[in-house]
């Protein structure tokens, strides 16, 4: 009896069609037409002897096993995926494709500094970078979309294993002119009523509040700054005052305005910098080496930092 199996093209069409939720765009995702999508996943229906998405004019959606059979078919991608990197690995480390998640509150001061030196360390690397939140990168890695992730922690990232780099200090932005004479900020000296934050969905948001342990901070603080870029321009303005992450502000981030900085002066007074990746992943040590890498180019960026 002749068994027919789906191909590993049909189960990444089925999973692009779930990402995107749009024949269009899936094709667009796969580099290939809308209608070799279609005809693929039609394909794929008939090995499988079952209707797994629905199809209409303006809608598409899966049904239930639909959805199962597509989220199998992640995992078996994914699999598929670390079999190559595995035979890779053990030839040479850090060589083909990586893709590297980074969080907007750590891509724009560590990035000009991290990139050049990298492509000396490792030319054969082809490193793709995408800047997402927190939560989307952490999700696009468990989906395979990533490799490994830069984030600040604490923060809950599913089973992944880490590599800690460094610790960033947090620091008090005043305008120009109205930073306290003592040399640090004990949290109980902030104003909550002028603190300015990032919107949700920032984890440096979560990490200051939790360094502060004051619950009116939350209640009172006006979340608005879509980058610290933007909470920068804003205190420089007189509007209030921010928390600014010490690579931001080596990086210069405060070049060309009167804001003063003061460090938080607190037990919990920084955020961990870190390189994680799936505890499944069998690219642990290229991982390892390229942490390390990214710790002395920190170090060397901002000589106080504490690895």
């Amino acid at each position: 009896m002749t068994v027919y199996l789906p191909t590993l093209k049909q189960l990444q069409y089925l999973v692009a069609l779930r990402d995107n939720g749009h024949f269009g765009r899936a094709a667009e995702t796969c580099f290939v037409s809308q209608s070799t999508l279609s005809a693929g996943l039609r394909e794929l229906e008939t090995v499988l002897g079952t209707t797994l998405v629905e199809r209409t004019r303006r809608v598409v959606r899966f049904t239930p096993l639909g959805n199962k059979i597509a989220e199998k078919a992640r995992r078996v991608l994914r699999e598929t995926e670390e079999l190559a990197d595995m035979a890779r690995a053990e030839g040479q480390p850090l060589t083909g494709e990586l893709r590297l998640g980074v969080i907007p509150t750590i891509a724009p001061f560590l990035l000009p500094s991290m990139l050049p030196r990298l492509r000396i360390q490792w030319p054969s690397l082809k490193l793709y970078l995408r800047e997402d939140t927190s939560q989307a990168a952490c999700e696009a890695l468990q989906r395979g979309q990533l490799d490994c992730v830069l984030l600040a922690l604490p923060f809950a990232c599913g089973d992944v294993d880490r590599a800690e780099l460094f610790e960033d200090r947090l620091f008090i932005a005043y305008p120009g002119g109205e930073a306290p004479a003592d040399r640090s900020v004990n949290v109980d000296a902030i104003d909550e009523s002028r603190l300015l934050l990032l919107e949700d969905g920032h984890c440096l948001k979560d990490h200051a509040l939790s360094a502060c342990n004051r619950p009116d901070l939350r209640a009172e603080a006006s979340m608005m700054g879509t980058s610290l870029h933007t909470l920068v321009q804003m205190v420089d303005n007189g509007l209030g005052l921010t928390f600014i992450p010490s690579i931001a502000i080596e990086a210069g981030i405060l070049e060309g305005t009167g804001i003063d900085a003061r460090p938080l002066r607190s037990d919990h007074g920084a955020r961990s910098i870190a390189l994680v990746w799936r505890r499944s992943s069998p690219r642990e040590e290229e991982f390892q080496l390229l942490a390390e890498a990214l710790r002395k180019i920190a170090l060397d960026l901002v000589p106080g930092l504490s690895a």
